[in-house]
């Protein structure tokens, strides 16, 4: 991949202060919450990571938690996390929730940022200068080391959650609706970390209360 096509530090640096990227994970899944995380590099980005960090999705499972294990070592770093639970996503709605996380993971910085930059095209409010950018894990360090951050968190949170509820798959699917998931909401039924706003766990509630009234 050519490194223009890579994210770099040119928006923070412009900027100025301590600019904090941001970005979400787990608004399509069925399962699970959304989580966010920020992150600000008080003191600059190192050469050998900055070569390495790239938009989450491009990057290989084990890639991601090496980039996130080597993270919280970098010189002048600031991490915060923030999440929004099936519970929030079901009474604010996917999109309400996933700012709620983000406002949570810029609360948990040791100090607001002078400014935020968001993957995205819409900005909650921070409480500070900010700035939405599509594509945003793509051109800036800072929101994509965040989109790394996130992923991380989240898979290992449904790692763990997989461990109690192993027969929806989410070990290996994160809660999205995988052939394997969608089987065993229909033979397990719902748990209580399946969003119940959801069309495809909605339609599943229905039928089977329409099946108990029948009984």
């Amino acid at each position: 991949m050519e490194r223009g096509a890579m994210p770099d530090f040119t928006r923070e640096q412009q900027l100025g202060g301590r600019v904090a990227g941001v970005d979400e994970v787990g608004r399509g899944p069925l399962a699970g919450p959304v989580v966010a995380a920020a992150v600000v590099f008080g003191a600059g980005v190192p050469a050998d990571l900055a070569a390495v960090i790239d938009d989450s999705k491009k990057l290989k499972p084990a890639v991601r938690e090496a980039i996130a294990e080597r993270l919280p070592q970098v010189p002048g770093i600031e991490i915060g996390i923030g999440a929004a639970s099936t519970a929030e996503i079901d009474k604010l709605n996917i999109h309400h929730a996933a700012h709620l996380a983000m406002q949570r993971a810029v609360g948990r910085l040791p100090r607001l940022p002078d400014h935020v930059l968001v993957d995205g095209n819409k900005l909650p409010d921070f409480g500070c200068a900010a700035q939405a950018i599509v594509g945003g894990d793509r051109v800036s360090l800072s929101i994509a080391a965040a989109s790394i951050v996130a992923k991380v968190v989240r898979d290992r949170a449904m790692a763990r959650l997989d461990a109690r509820w192993p027969d929806y798959g989410w070990e290996k699917n994160a809660g999205y609706g995988t052939a394997v998931h969608r089987k065993a909401l229909i033979s397990v039924g719902i748990t209580p970390h399946h969003r119940k706003t959801f069309g495809t766990v909605r339609r599943q509630l229905e039928e089977h209360y329409s099946a108990e009234k029948q009984v």
